[in-house]
């Protein structure tokens, strides 16, 4: 009888092992595994190009089972507060040191520089080819064929201000109109479309210049600076507080035109996470690069 016992006990152990291993995931991965990932979070302005490097980076951190990343969408003003407070632990698309200049003086006492993820980055004021003044110094004389606006983006994009402070440098005697990236882009392919007169605030890396012939007007009181660089920005804190985070993101660079290759398929109808996904898997190097594995 006490043999019989023991082996019905054995059998009930055995069940309730069994039971316990089936807790675990159907990928593998059990609730203790998934408490111990490192949680990340990454701020994202909604631009595509921070789209784009917000995308990628999260993939790769995630291909390695040991971060759970949420991404943050806030205006840009919050973003670089919310890192500066430590409740942001990255912004990945830090335009520097000019466009978002103003917003790096304002917390730099707050922010590591991690480094740079591309160079070359550029801001300023655009018009279709077909237009025949090449120069800012030029948009006065045209005034009445531009309708004396400027289309803009969102009012606290950094190219907004450095836009702000253009007109007054120039003299300019034109409004410049607020709206969304989109609406700005949508404005720009209107008025393409009926052959009219248009200037933009507008940026490179960006897949409009790959969609429709387009220039810069040249600036010769350098009213927007020069190029930037497309700039990781972290907490202080960051280093200490998650290294091999810290590390990776260090680690993390794009060239621009990969960058615009990736916006030209968000632009085309794929999901951010699509398009990185799309772009990682015809560039498989990148994860050994990022992730120090090579």
């Amino acid at each position: 009888m006490k043999n019989k016992l023991k082996a019905i006990l054995l059998g009930l152990l055995l069940v309730v092992s069994l039971v316990a291993a089936g807790c675990t995931g159907q990928d593998g991965t059990s609730e203790e595994a998934e408490s111990m990932k490192t949680y990340v979070v990454l701020g994202d302005p909604g631009w595509d190009d921070s789209r784009a490097n917000t995308q990628v980076l999260k993939q790769i951190l995630e291909s390695t089972g040991n971060y759970e990343v949420e991404i943050v969408n806030a205006d840009l003003g919050a973003i670089y507060q919310g890192v500066a407070q430590g409740e942001i632990d990255a912004y990945v698309s830090a335009w520097l040191p000019h466009t978002q200049g103003q917003y790096w003086e304002k917390y730099e006492d707050k922010l590591d520089y991690v480094g740079n993820i591309s160079t070359g980055a550029k801001t300023g004021l655009v018009v279709p080819s077909y237009v025949t003044i090449d120069s800012i110094a030029e948009l006065n004389s045209e005034k009445e064929k531009f309708g004396g606006i400027i289309q803009g983006i969102e009012p606290g994009a950094g190219i907004m201000q450095t836009t702000e402070t253009a007109i007054e440098e120039y003299e300019l005697d034109y409004k410049l109109s607020a709206a969304s990236t989109v609406g700005m882009v949508t404005e720009l392919q209107r008025a393409i479309n009926n052959e009219e007169w248009i200037v933009v605030t507008l940026w490179s890396p960006h897949w409009a210049f790959s969609r429709m012939d387009l220039k810069y007007l040249d600036d010769p009181k350098g009213a927007f600076g020069g190029s930037d660089n497309i700039v990781a920005v972290a907490p202080k804190t960051l280093k200490v507080d998650k290294p091999e985070l810290y590390e990776i993101i260090s680690r993390y660079t794009m060239n621009i035109s990969d960058i615009e290759a990736i916006m030209l398929d968000i632009d085309k109808g794929m999901t951010p996470e699509e398009a990185a996904a799309k772009w990682l898997e015809e560039n498989p190097e990148k994860y050994n690069e990022v992730l120090g594995t090579e």
